[in-house]
């Protein structure tokens, strides 16, 4: 007698199509939002024109410079640089626009990758969570197209997230991950964080993990070799212009709180931590982003902030909402996410800052708003927009009305420019924020500026004691005549605000060591005896200061 056995098989439903699945289209839908919102705010910032200049310098075949003839770095992110000269081989549009529509590719990009990260991690259909914080705060919609670099460090940052998450093809996230320097050098902070987990998550053998480390390190290395041969120094210009290694913590807070205070950004990041606390995955995944974050934002407190809203501490905040861009909707996690799409309907409508409509503010301030108003133009993009700042407009008509080599310096207290003769076979400019101005006179024209971010003399001089955050450097413009010009009278014979005194002291400064072995490392012609000089010195050069008081720097 045998008995019959019946086996049953559970009926397995098939996974849900990708473009079906309510998870694709509400991250598609998100993306939407965010462009959409970003491209109403479209501008390009006075910085993010100083990239600009740079980069027609490459196209036109004279190198990663901002002026002719003087190796300095002024875009403080080389792969952005790069990226902007490769696309402006295109023929037809403008570079500006192709600054802004790149920027916010870039930006929309790195949020997808953060959101698909995200459904990754939890491996389950998923609703926008930080991803709507992304959405609502202005900061994010601002700097998507503001000619600078943050779309870039959006980009990157989300990448190097899906990587990880991904767990795949390690030797390629390694070299992600090392490409964070060239994007911004504090990025290196998150790299550090990011190969760590990569590490801890794939338990590689030790030869296999420094070849990682190798790879990851490839690019950056051979880049930094560059930098000390070519421009002289360890750091981007714009870094030693802006003291990049100092600290000001108490300064520094108060730009942290110029962030979360208007928003109530209190409100929902801690929300959002319950809810990721409740879909619990993996830890060595949820805390890598968090820690990178912690560190980010440290290093932006440390060094005092800046003096544009929000935009330094962005990368900080993105990478903190890694892990809950998006999160599943169950019944506990429900009435919190509901709660943040309350908020963000909030702060995307009505949260801003105090000083949205100031135009006066000298700390920190909306720059979007501040250039919008003073050119007169809603969306200024093109360096022309600028022009309807009259000072701009003053230096330009000034430039183009000199036909004989000269140096251009403004007086601020009598608004208005004197022109120095010059036995120096080119024009140069002393102007204030000249991203604009360096992108509507002529490349053979030397635009420098007393922040010292394009001047090689501006960066190495010492600060003004609680100056401005990012610009608390100002370099007279008696430096630029002594340096370029001929006498001590203007052209019109008329001098008020630049005496002879000031001008000689800063003559006999410019004999000085420290000062020489600046101009010469960015001035000579590079050779490769000159490359190897620079190279060597970079570690001590990148260390000098000088006093920004003529008088004071004579004695060397």
């Amino acid at each position: 007698m045998t008995t019959a056995t019946t086996v049953t098989t559970k009926s397995v439903a098939a996974p849900t199509p990708w473009l079906k699945s309510p998870t694709t289209w509400l991250t598609f839908a998100t993306l939407a939002l965010y462009a959409y919102l970003s491209w109403r705010r479209r501008w390009m910032s006075d910085d993010g024109l100083l990239v600009l200049r740079t980069v027609r310098q490459i196209l036109a075949g004279h190198g990663p410079v901002f002026n002719v003839g003087e190796r300095v770095e002024a875009s403080t992110s080389p792969l952005w640089t790069w990226l902007l000269a490769a696309l402006g081989t295109i023929p037809g549009p403008a570079l500006e626009w192709l600054s802004v529509f790149t920027g916010l590719i870039c930006a929309v990009g790195g949020l997808f990758f953060a959101m698909d990260g995200a459904r990754r991690l939890y491996d389950s259909p998923v609703v926008p969570a930080g991803a709507l914080i992304v959405c609502a705060l202005p900061p994010f919609r601002d700097f998507a197209t503001s000619g600078l670099e943050t779309g870039l460090a959006m980009l990157w940052i989300g990448l190097t997230w899906w990587l990880l998450v991904r767990g795949k093809a390690p030797k390629a996230t390694a070299f992600v991950i090392g490409l964070g320097v060239l994007v911004r050098p504090d990025l290196a902070l998150f790299s550090i964080v990011a190969f760590a987990a990569l590490v801890l998550r794939q338990r590689p053998r030790l030869r296999a993990g420094l070849g990682w480390l190798g790879v990851g390190l490839t690019l950056p290395v051979a880049y930094q070799v560059f930098r000390m041969g070519y421009y002289g120094l360890l750091v981007p210009n714009t870094a030693l212009a802006k003291e990049a290694g100092t600290s000001n913590w108490s300064r520094g807070f108060d730009y942290l709180l110029d962030l979360v205070d208007p928003y109530y950004l209190w409100l929902p990041i801690p929300v959002l931590a319950v809810a990721a606390f409740l879909s619990r995955k993996s830890r060595i995944l949820t805390l890598t982003p968090v820690a990178g974050a912690v560190l980010l934002a440290a290093y932006v407190v440390r060094v005092g902030g800046d003096f544009m809203h929000g935009r330094m501490l962005l990368p900080a905040l993105f990478a903190l909402l890694l892990p809950v861009m998006a999160l599943p909707l169950t019944r506990k996690t429900f009435a919190l996410l509901a709660g943040v799409a309350v908020w963000s309907v909030a702060a995307a409508g009505w949260l801003r800052v105090p000083y949205a409509n100031d135009h006066a503010a000298v700390g920190v301030t909306d720059e979007r708003a501040y250039w919008s108003w003073v050119t007169g133009h809603e969306h200024p993009v093109l360096a022309s927009d600028f022009l309807g700042e009259p000072v701009m407009r003053a230096a330009v008509d000034g430039t183009d009305a000199t036909r004989a080599p000269a140096v251009l310096v403004y007086s601020y207290g009598e608004k208005r420019w004197y022109t120095f003769p010059t036995d120096r076979p080119y024009v140069t400019l002393a102007a204030d924020s000249m991203g604009a101005i360096s992108n509507l006179v002529s490349l053979d024209v030397r635009v420098h500026d007393g922040y010292g971010l394009a001047s090689d003399l501006g960066s190495h001089s010492t600060s003004i004691p609680g100056g401005r955050p990012g610009h608390s450097k100002w370099l007279t413009a008696a430096w630029e005549i002594a340096d370029a010009g001929r006498g001590d009278v203007a052209t019109d014979g008329q001098l008020h605000v630049f005496t002879p005194a000031e001008i000689d002291a800063a003559r006999q400064a410019l004999r000085c060591q420290g000062e020489q072995n600046v101009l010469t490392s960015t001035r000579s012609p590079l050779t490769f005896g000159r490359f190897m000089d620079n190279l060597a010195g970079s570690f001590s050069r990148t260390g000098i200061r000088f006093d920004r008081d003529p008088r004071a720097a004579a004695s060397c």
